[in-house]
């Protein structure tokens, strides 16, 4: 079907109310962006969903990068999106300012050149992220053992998508189908929500990042539901996902990581749903376990809610007065994937 075909029909669109969650942070800055919610009928309702991994983080996690910051010859080395995010402590642009030794990083492999330059400073990674990032956490740790690095640790708040999807599907009951995030299902493929199908009896659909992509989802998944079809998974990103995933990237993940419970932040524990360092990486833990206080966040704040579907952005009293872009209070602003941050 061509793509004006498919805007025709969400236009007029008329059958039974659905809701479908776009999990991920960038197909909700597509949407945004693309004013999709503008041009689909009411009663198709997109809500955000917890796909933006700092926006998860544990407050406990923050603080403990704070710490390693403050730390007599320790650098604290992270991707920009953590800087703003809040601890109960503050956040580490606040600690930076102090003079807490924080070091951007565009990729982990920056860190092995480094940590062998300085060997009387330790380089904490904070190692935050889903599937997509983890295969390139294990690849610095296995370059870190293959040169004998020993002044690297990763403190890591690394998580999995499924678990917390079939958390949302057991919790909130009111969501007809899901948007599955492209790049995480580069790395997972299909499998993961082929079991959440069939379990929780709801369809998913992969898609790309252009406005097109996530029409088309939309549209595949409306049919699916207002159809009374029976729930499946679709691919319809295939250009760049395979259906059994990015064996490889698998196999990394394998060989550094464990699963354990983890706390999703605005959520909380989720089982299976962490990665933690294990066998002989377990030497480059930089205190990873037990993390687990979210710091349950600002009275008023409903970044909990946001990442769960129950409201919008707009819809929490701080946003856009208390809470905005420069002076995030809760995690959903101070990402450039959180639904706050991209809300307009």
């Amino acid at each position: 079907m061509e793509i004006n075909e498919i805007i025709d029909f969400l236009k007029k669109y008329d059958g039974r109310e659905i809701k479908l969650m776009e999990v991920c942070g960038t197909h909700t800055s597509s949407i945004v962006r693309s004013g999709i919610r503008d041009i689909i009928s009411a009663k198709i309702k997109l809500i955000s969903g917890p796909g933006c991994p700092v926006c998860v983080t544990p407050a406990a996690y923050v603080d403990k990068c704070v710490e390693y910051a403050q730390k007599e010859n320790h650098v604290l080395a992270t991707f920009g999106d953590m800087m703003k995010v809040p601890g109960v402590s503050g956040s580490l642009s606040a600690a930076k300012g102090r003079g807490a030794r924080v070091e951007l990083m565009y990729s982990p492999f920056e860190i092995i050149e480094k940590a062998q330059k300085n060997t009387g400073t330790e380089y904490v990674v904070a190692a935050v992220g889903f599937e997509t990032t983890a295969p390139a956490f294990a690849m610095l740790l296995e370059e870190a053992a293959n040169r004998n690095i020993k002044n690297i640790r990763l403190l890591t708040a690394l998580r999995t998508i499924a678990p917390a999807l079939s958390w949302i599907c057991e919790n909130e009951k009111g969501i007809d189908g899901f948007i599955c995030p492209g790049h995480v299902s580069v790395i997972t493929g299909k499998a993961g929500y082929e079991k959440l199908c069939e379990k929780y009896n709801r369809p998913f659909a992969i898609a790309g990042f252009e406005p097109e992509h996530i029409l088309a989802c939309i549209y595949d998944l409306a049919c699916s539901i207002s159809g009374g079809r029976r729930p499946e998974v679709h691919n319809l990103y295939k250009s760049v996902v395979k259906d059994e995933g990015n064996k490889k990237a698998q196999e990394a993940i394998a060989s550094c990581f464990e699963e354990g419970d983890a706390m999703w932040r605005g959520i909380g524990m989720v089982e299976n749903s962490g990665l933690y360092l294990s066998g002989e990486y377990l030497r480059y833990d930089g205190g990873s376990f037990g993390l687990n206080e979210d710091g349950g966040g600002p009275v008023g704040c409903r970044c909990g809610d946001v990442i769960t579907g129950r409201a919008s952005p707009d819809e929490c009293p701080m946003f856009g007065r208390e809470c905005r872009p420069g002076n995030p209070v809760g995690p959903c602003m101070a990402s450039s994937e959180g639904a706050c941050g991209i809300w307009r």
